[in-house]
């Protein structure tokens, strides 16, 4: 009977792995720290989506590529869990293109969309209900403010704790999306009409679900 029961225990932890394993290849584990809002709820929605994601598509116009769009994926933060106040920072270096484009032209663009986090199950990414973002403005290098910098680099070493590690040879510096449009899809008809201000003053509601 012992025998019987630890192999019933095995095969338990067996499947739990399994599942923990095919929710995360998809996004990340299903553990957000606050609950998906209702999608007429734009600006709350908005926020919560930029908060609850680590990485995106940044667009900047490549200047020796003929003024070219050039999209790459970085990860961001707009602040410590729960307390992000919706302007996105990005850890770069002039390495990167992306870094050097926004050097000589700061017009950008940042997509997100909800199928990174994992709560669109198996709609298509492209389906309306599940949410995308883009938010358009300019790439600015974060200076000048020392509590600027410090909330940012807080925000960026928290969510992602590899970077404090990355090699300072390559000078790394910290930006910021200065928002002056958003376009925002996360249901059948149609972008949401959002402006930056009820984007930015948003209520972000704060309890722990598992979506």
């Amino acid at each position: 009977m012992n025998i019987i029961n630890r192999a019933a225990s095995i095969l338990l932890l067996l499947v739990f792995f399994l599942a923990f394993f095919q929710d995360y290849v998809h996004g990340r584990p299903l553990l957000l720290s606050m609950s998906r809002p209702k999608p007429d709820d734009a600006a709350l929605f908005a926020r919560w989506l930029v908060s609850q994601s680590s990485w995106g598509v940044l667009n900047t116009l490549a200047s020796d590529m003929g003024g070219a769009p050039f999209g790459n994926v970085v990860s961001f933060s707009d602040g410590l869990p729960d307390k992000g106040r919706g302007i996105p920072y990005f850890y770069l270096t002039t390495l990167d293109p992306t870094a050097r484009n926004a050097l000589k032209d700061q017009r950008s663009s940042f997509t997100i969309s909800e199928y990174a986090i994992g709560t669109c199950g198996k709609k298509d990414p492209e389906n309306p209900s599940c949410a995308k973002i883009t938010l358009v403005g300019k790439l600015k290098v974060v200076t000048g403010d020392p509590k600027e910098t410090s909330f940012a680099q807080t925000a960026l070493f928290t969510k992602h704790p590899e970077m404090e590690g990355w090699p300072k040879s390559h000078d790394f510096q910290i930006y910021k999306l200065e928002i002056e449009e958003i376009f925002m899809i996360n249901w059948f008809g149609g972008p949401k009409p959002l402006t930056v201000d009820q984007y930015l003053q948003a209520k972000m509601d704060s309890h722990t679900v598992i979506a």
